[in-house]
């Protein structure tokens, strides 16, 4: 394992609020990682924070009549609030409207032009006569080229995740006025991919072959099979980054260039609040980068991102980028326009105190390998069935029978059975297998790992019946009860990264200190005539209630 990590989670828009697609595909598998990555003794920077320029952001504060400042002041914080509420722990959450960001987004551009990176491509662009406006990305829409879909957006099609040009559409038309643009000459940057096609193929594909993901490998493959063409790195607009050169009057930054960058300038930020130095974070080679994104962000993590870093020639590149694949909801794709979605901060509001099991739920079923389903009666039986019923169940069966046999004083075992000795190997095996499990990314897996150990408990328990054998065989009793109390020690860290709540709750009502992974595997981990506090209920059901008043909420 590396001695350093910057994780980043990729900046979400800031023209509507998180929903649990956002959470499945990149915040919640990334959040699982650096928690992991704390309770084994490295050194982690977790960094994200507002994408606050592009298109879709002068389109939504056009609509609302409001300016651009306004509508990103207002997501920012929703966005913000929210992820703080649900336990993401990022060390540092920024936003690219910052004047720090603005700075090093303008930096990257500069040294990259004054190395001659760029080449300047004049064109005919779409151009909306109406709006004496350029239409660039989401101004305009039309059909896919590639998969015929018809409302694709002129800088990607949502349907098949096909990044297009603007002039790429079929039968275009202007989306601030609904009229057939015509076509006008302008002149942009572009960063000329075709130069890294070389280096992106050995990188990636011979140097990552094993440990990237699938999905990622095949798309990086088709682009690169596809033949990389020169990409630009600005655009006709109001709302932006200016392009910081001579000829840059009235242009911006493309967003998908100075996005990115917003990674660096919030580890500048962090850095500063910090008195740290960010440089290590970035440009040391002992540092592993991992960028945590969802599908749709593949070509600008993986071949765009990754060009510009390397042209910067002391930037380090990208260890993994393990994406996801989409989550739908109820059977239909999510979407923000529509209002097919399941809100965070609507979530927190009508599930007080179940950070957990959303959590919980969202990576058990997280789309790892292909598209999954969220669904609101999966959530209620994952909730019932394994967090109460097994998780839940076990814990408080330990602690009611710990308070009533012992006072709640850990007793001292005596002679173990060999029950008692395989579930103890069981346990001491645990970490490193949800370790190996983590360090593959396979977090659906990991969880599972998780509650197993607490679905041994509950057999454990139930196979040696303390509760029968207390007034006959006292002795017994107290090393099925010493034994059960290391598996209820285990969960108190290894369920960490997934429940940060749960496990924060568990660790203070068993009075332990916060453990490290490493040491979960040295048993006992809570010892005789410990004292334990007060027995709480970790998990509550959710009734049939609450499940339909969501569903008919999306109704």
């Amino acid at each position: 394992m590396s001695k350093r990590y910057t994780i980043t989670a990729a900046l979400p828009y800031t023209n509507g609020p998180i929903h649990i697609g956002h959470l499945a595909g990149v915040y919640v598998p990334a959040d699982i990682y650096a928690r992991y990555l704390r309770l084994c003794g490295k050194e982690v920077l977790f960094i994200c924070g507002s994408d606050e320029h592009g298109v879709a952001i002068s389109m939504k504060a056009k609509k609302e009549g409001v300016t651009p400042k306004e509508i990103i002041d207002k997501y920012h914080h929703i966005i913000k609030d929210s992820f703080d509420s649900f336990g993401i722990s990022f060390d540092y959450y920024g936003r690219t409207s910052s004047e720090v960001h603005h700075e090093t987004a303008q930096e990257f551009f500069k040294t990259m032009h004054d190395n001659d990176c760029f080449e300047t491509i004049t064109s005919a662009q779409l151009y909306d006569e109406k709006e004496h406006q350029f239409l660039a990305d989401r101004y305009v829409v039309g059909t896919c080229p590639k998969c015929q879909h018809t409302e694709a957006y002129g800088d990607q099609c949502e349907a098949c995740g096909s990044s297009l040009n603007a002039t790429d559409l079929i039968e275009p038309k202007s989306a601030l006025s609904g009229a057939t643009p015509s076509l006008k000459s302008t002149t942009h940057w572009y960063l000329p991919l075709n130069r890294y096609e070389e280096f992106l193929r050995e990188w990636i594909l011979e140097g990552h072959q094993k440990d990237w993901k699938p999905n990622v490998l095949g798309q990086v493959k088709s682009w690169l099979d596809d033949g990389l063409k020169p990409r630009a790195v600005t655009r006709d607009l109001a709302w932006g980054i200016p392009v910081p050169v001579a000829g840059g009057e009235n242009k911006v930054l493309y967003v998908w260039f100075d996005a990115p960058i917003g990674y660096v300038s919030a580890t500048k930020e962090w850095a500063k609040q910090n008195n740290k130095d960010w440089k290590p974070y970035w440009q040391d080679k002992e540092t592993e980068l991992v960028h945590f994104i969802g599908k749709d962000n593949i070509v600008f993590h993986c071949i765009i991102f990754p060009a510009v870093l390397k042209s910067m020639n002391d930037y380090i590149l990208p260890q993994n980028v393990p994406a996801n694949e989409f989550l739908n909801l109820e059977g239909q794709k999510l979407s923000t326009s529509k209002n097919w979605a399941v809100w965070l901060h609507e979530y927190l509001v009508d599930f007080p105190n179940k950070e957990d099991v959303l959590r919980y739920v969202l990576t058990a079923n997280a789309p790892e390998t292909k598209d999954n389903d969220f669904t609101w009666n999966d959530f209620q039986t994952r909730n019932n069935s394994e967090l109460v019923a097994i998780f839940g169940n076990f814990i408080n069966r330990v602690m009611v029978l710990m308070h009533k046999y012992y006072d709640g004083i850990v007793p001292s075992p005596h002679e173990q059975h060999e029950v008692d000795k395989q579930l103890l190997i069981q346990l001491s095996v645990a970490p490193d297998q949800i370790s190996s499990l983590l360090n593959q990314y396979k977090f659906r897996a990991a969880s599972q790992e998780m509650i197993q150990i607490a679905r041994l408990g509950n057999k454990y328990l139930a196979d040696e019946e303390p509760w029968k054998l207390i007034k006959t065989n006292p002795k017994r009793v107290a090393t099925i009860m010493f034994t059960a109390m290391q598996v209820a020690a285990s969960l108190a860290t290894l369920s960490g990264p997934f429940l940060p709540h749960i496990a924060a709750k568990l660790i203070a009502m068993m009075q332990l200190e916060e453990s490290s992974w490493e040491a979960t595997k040295e048993l006992p981990l809570i010892n005789s005539g410990h004292i334990l506090g007060k027995a709480e209920l970790l998990f509550e059901k959710i009734e049939d209630e609450a499940i339909q008043l969501q569903q008919e909420k999306l109704g």
